[in-house]
C-alpha cells in the first residue's frame, strides 16, 4: 500500500480551481544565523505530523542516511534532523480511506498495526539515536540525551473498523494522538474534503464513542482533515483541549482544509493548539498545470498497482518522477513566505500559547525555501524577525503541544491504560 502516492494523488484531485498568486521577494526566507541555530538546538523542536514512517518502510531506504529531497523526495532522516536541530515529534500511522466494509477493515487494521510496529522497530534498531516517548515529560529527558523524540499518532481512524476498543491496542503500542477522518468521510466522522459532502454532519454515533474512548485513554484529539462541523463538536465535547496537528488559516486561503478565525478562537478558548502545515495546496492558489497532473496521476497509478516494490522498482519510479519535474516543472509552487503568512496570521488571532508547527513532512509538505527538515531554523529566524520572543518561539516549537499532552494525561481515567 503506497500511502504517499495515494495521499498526493487524492490531494491533487481535491484542490479547488485556482488562479496564480505571486510570492514576495523574500520567498525563501532569511538564512538562520549561528545564534539562531544555537537557540534552536537548545529548545525542544517538535512537529506534530510526520509521515516519515512511509519512507522507513521503503525497501533499501535508511533513516540513518542523508537523502536528497530532489532525488528520492523524502524530507526527514537522522542526518537532516540533526542539521535542522529537529528533535522529532509525532510519527504517523496513516492509512488512506477505503471501503466501509468488514473485509476492508480487517485489511487496513493489519496494515496499521504493521506500520506502528515499523515505527517501534526503527527506534529499537537505533537506541542510541531514537527513543519512544509516551508522556509529555519524556521529551525533555530524551532531548537532554541528544536523541530524537518519537511520539506516535494515528492520522485516520479508519483502521479501527467499528470497534473503538481497538484504540487501546494502539495506545499500548505507544500511540498518543488520534485523528478521525482523512480525505473522505468514514465510519467515525465527516471529512473536510469529501466531494460528496457531509454524511454525518459532524461525528457519527461511533465517532462520539471514539472521542470518549480517546479521552478516557489519554490520547490527544486531532481535528485536522475533519470537517468544520466535526471540529465544532470535538471542541464542545472533548474533555481535553483539541489539537489541529497540521492545518492552516482560512483567512489566508479559503480552502476546506483550513480553519476560520472564529473556530481558531474557539479552539484556543478551550486550551487547544493549531499546528501550521506547509502542504502547498492548502497555502495559496497556484497556476493549474494539467500536463504535470496527468503525468503524476499515471506515475501514482503505477505506484499504487505495485504495492510491494523492490528497491530497484522504487528507484525506477523516482527516476520517472525526476523526468516529470524536468519536463513539467512546478513553476508556481508555494514558498516559505506563503507558509509564514499562515503561521503569523494564527499567531495574530490566538497568540503564541495556541500555535505550533505540523509541516506534513513526507506527506506532501515542504515549500520553496524549506524543502526538508534541514532548514527548520529559518522558521525561528522569521519568528524572531517578526518580533516574537525566545519564550514565544519555545512555546511554538514544542511547549504548547507538550502542555496539551500534560492536560490530556491528567484527565485520563486511571484504569484506562491498564
Amino acid at each position: 500500500m503506497k500511502t504517499r502516492a495515494l495521499r498526493l494523488l487524492a490531494g491533487a484531485a481535491l484542490l479547488l480551481p485556482m488562479q496564480a498568486v505571486h510570492a514576495s521577494d523574500n520567498a525563501s526566507g532569511d538564512p538562520a544565523s549561528p545564534e539562531v541555530v544555537a537557540m534552536q538546538h537548545a529548545m525542544i523542536t517538535l512537529d506534530t505530523h510526520l509521515d516519515t514512517p512511509e519512507s522507513v518502510d521503503r525497501p533499501g531506504w535508511s533513516i540513518m542516511d542523508w537523502h536528497d529531497v530532489r532525488q528520492d523526495y523524502s524530507q526527514v532522516d537522522l542526518p537532516r534532523m540533526k542539521a535542522g536541530q529537529f528533535d522529532g515529534g509525532f510519527w504517523a500511522i496513516f492509512t488512506p480511506q477505503g471501503p466501509i466494509d468488514t473485509a476492508s477493515y480487517a485489511k487496513v487494521r493489519d496494515f496499521a498495526v504493521m506500520r506502528g510496529m515499523s515505527i517501534r522497530l526503527m527506534v529499537a534498531s537505533h537506541p542510541d539515536q531514537f527513543e519512544l516517548a509516551l508522556k509529555a515529560d519524556d521529551a525533555a529527558r530524551i532531548h537532554a540525551k541528544g536523541k530524537r523524540i518519537v511520539y506516535m499518532s494515528i492520522e485516520n481512524a479508519y483502521p479501527l473498523g467499528e470497534d473503538v476498543s481497538m484504540l487501546k491496542l494502539f495506545y499500548k503500542m505507544g500511540v498518543r494522538e488520534t485523528g478521525f477522518a482523512h480525505f473522505m468521510n468514514n465510519q467515525f466522522a465527516d471529512s473536510s474534503t469529501d466531494p460528496n459532502g457531509p454524511k454525518w454532519h459532524g461525528l457519527s454515533p461511533l465517532g462520539e464513542k471514539l472521542l470518549a474512548e480517546a479521552n478516557k485513554l489519554g490520547m490527544i484529539i486531532d481535528g485536522s482533515h475533519s470537517s468544520d462541523e466535526v471540529l465544532d463538536q470535538l471542541i464542545a465535547k472533548s474533555t481535553t483541549p483539541v489539537v489541529l496537528s497540521h492545518s492552516g488559516c482560512k483567512a489566508i486561503y479559503d480552502h476546506p482544509r483550513n480553519v476560520d478565525d472564529d473556530r481558531l478562537r474557539a479552539l484556543a478558548a478551550k486550551g487547544g493548539v493549531i499546528q501550521i502545515n506547509s502542504y502547498g495546496g492548502y497555502l495559496r492558489a497556484s497556476k493549474p498545470n494539467p500536463e504535470r497532473l496527468k503525468a503524476m496521476r499515471a506515475l501514482y497509478s503505477d505506484m499504487r498497482d505495485n504495492a510491494d516494490m523492490t528497491a530497484a522498482q522504487q528507484e525506477a519510479l523516482n527516476a520517472r518522477r525526476r523526468e516529470i519535474d524536468i519536463k513539467y516543472p512546478e513553476t508556481d509552487k508555494p514558498t516559505f513566505d506563503d507558509f509564514m503568512k499562515h503561521l503569523l496570521h494564527a499567531l495574530k488571532v490566538v497568540g503564541p500559547d495556541h500555535v505550533g508547527i505540523g509541516m506534513d513532512w513526507d506527506g506532501g509538505g515542504g515549500v520553496v525555501g524549506l524543502e526538508d527538515v534541514s532548514g527548520l531554523p529559518k522558521i525561528t529566524a522569521a519568528l524572531l524577525k517578526a518580533g516574537y520572543t525566545r519564550e514565544d518561539v519555545t512555546k511554538i516549537w514544542g511547549s504548547n503541544i507538550l502542555r496539551v499532552m500534560r492536560q490530556v494525561e491528567a484527565a485520563a481515567a486511571p484504569e484506562a491504560s491498564d
